[in-house]
């Protein structure tokens, strides 16, 4: 029997199916740099509208710049150095601060306990959440003449109120402390309600076992506000501290309709109530149109809102540094 020889060469493996390696590269390569992509809309368009606006800003701070049509000409830090010294300056940051502190912390602390009321069970609940938020909506120029007549030196019913009870009547739009209130009263009366929902979301995500276990302890509502609501309202508190103070510092509609006439952009005759972006207009624009000086008294009005931020959430953070939800049971008696 003939031996019959195999001449057939080595066996050729079979081609490896490399599908499932490159499914699991791009999986690896997805989770990895996908989340920068979906977040690449904001930081694009942040640097557009906001970055580079900013960086723009301060380049045009850096020289002395008129609009009216003469070239740029570069100064250094002599717009700064001249604002530093300039009165007229320091007497708008004055109204700013006066303004913001007047404002803010009613606006706060009304708000938060607006939401407590609104987080009760009561008829129309609904109801009065959208109610809260109708001032808001309203446009700004309805509501600064509304106020200006409120606060008229003759005829506003707020002297007349205080005549009713023997005051005799205030000059609104003259004296400057006056005009902080009034223009105080204005802002207070737009967003309490806002800052107020704002809480009231917060508020109903609390476990509503923390107010169980404190009512039988013996824990009343004001006890349980303090203790319970407020340190677990703190992120909210600071975010909406922030909020307000961007906001109160930037100030600039409601005083500049408060007052009318020639001297509405100085805030009165004596700059009774004007602003630092009200300070800095009257510079940038019309009547100076110095555009590298207005862009000085911005970069400072960022500078100011970045402290003022800043200490508001240290103290924030520093007096509910010790508060937390305390709802264990004591024994021998309740909370």
């Amino acid at each position: 029997m003939a031996l019959q020889l195999d001449t057939r060469g080595p066996a050729t493996p079979a081609p490896r199916d490399t599908r499932p390696f490159r499914a699991g590269r791009l999986s690896r390569i997805d989770t990895k740099y996908s989340p920068y992509l979906y977040i690449a809309p904001f930081f694009v368009i942040f640097a557009i509208f906001g970055a580079w606006p900013l960086a723009y800003t301060f380049w045009v701070s850096l020289h002395d710049w008129d609009l009216l049509g003469s070239n740029p000409t570069f100064v250094g830090v002599d717009n700064y150095t001249q604002l530093l010294a300039d009165s007229d300056f320091w007497h708008s940051v004055v109204n700013t601060l006066g303004i913001f502190v007047i404002s803010t912390v009613p606006q706060l602390l009304l708000a938060l306990w607006l939401a407590n009321m609104l987080n009760r069970q009561l008829r129309l609940r609904t109801g009065w959440r959208m109610a809260v938020l109708v001032p808001n909506v309203t446009s700004t120029a309805a509501v600064a003449i509304v106020f200006g007549v409120l606060f008229g030196r003759e005829f506003g019913m707020i002297n007349w109120m205080l005549d009713l009870v023997g005051i005799d009547g205030i000059e609104w739009k003259s004296d400057r402390f006056a005009s902080w209130v009034a223009i105080s009263a204005m802002v207070d009366w737009r967003w309490t309600g806002y800052n107020a929902l704002i809480f009231l979301a917060a508020m109903q995500a609390i476990p509503r076992d923390l107010y169980e276990a404190a009512a039988i302890d013996g824990a009343n509502r004001a006890r349980q506000f303090w203790t319970i609501t407020v340190p677990l309202l703190k992120p909210t508190i600071i975010f909406c501290v922030i909020i307000s103070t961007i906001g109160g510092l930037q100030l600039f509609t409601e005083p500049r309709l408060f007052h009318s006439g020639t001297n509405a952009i100085r805030g009165g005759p004596m700059r009774e109530s004007q602003t630092m972006t009200m300070y800095m207009f009257e510079n940038a624009f019309a009547p100076y149109y110095n555009f590298g000086y207005g862009s000085a008294v911005a970069w400072l009005l960022f500078a100011l809102i970045a402290i003022v931020a800043a200490i508001n959430v240290l103290i924030i953070r520093r007096l509910g540094a010790g508060a937390r939800p305390d709802t264990g049971r004591r024994k021998g008696g309740s909370r």
